[in-house]
């Protein structure tokens, strides 16, 4: 009976070591990334366009560099562009990650992030966004989801810089 309970542990720490493994198992190098960015509450008058700005709404395939340190501390790619905003409340897990993105400034608001994946090559990511936007005198409300998906490319990263890491 006592060998049993034995290798019944030693089976639950080997599962454990493999499920940390996995978790740390994103490659670092350059990914593609899918994203479709969803306005539910757009600072523009209905009508008006975005233009080929960040928050143009529709699909939009981008290049990223994810580094070992990025990896190490989120686990995931985060959204990029995030001008006075803040990642905090990371909950890294087997198979993805959340937290929460605070932004303070021109844009106020907080965030939901989720990542997930399959492999050590595949994440998808959804970002929520409710706040509002400074334009010009005025104050705007805002909400926005954006939806992704990732590939992983080859480890290096050419002329990708990678994105600044935030200082929280």
């Amino acid at each position: 009976m006592r060998m049993i309970r034995a290798g019944f542990a030693v089976t639950c720490c080997l599962f454990l070591a493999w499920s940390v493994a996995r978790a740390q198992g994103r490659k670092p190098g350059l990914w593609e990334m899918t994203s479709n960015m969803t306005w539910q509450q757009s600072p523009l008058p209905a009508g008006m366009s975005a233009g080929n700005s960040a928050f143009a709404p529709g699909p939009r395939i981008s290049q990223v560099c994810l580094t070992q340190a990025q990896i190490d501390k989120y686990g995931a790619i985060l959204p990029q562009g995030r001008n006075n905003c803040q990642v905090v409340n990371v909950v890294k897990k087997a198979n993805g990650m959340t937290a929460d993105m605070v932004c303070t400034g021109r844009i106020n608001g907080k965030g939901s992030l989720e990542s997930t994946w399959t492999d050590d090559a595949h994440a998808t990511g959804k970002v929520h966004f409710v706040g509002t936007m400074q334009m010009g005198q005025d104050t705007k409300p805002i909400e926005w989801t954006t939806e992704s998906s990732s590939a992983f490319k080859g480890p290096d990263c050419g002329d990708v810089k990678p994105a600044q890491m935030p200082e929280k």
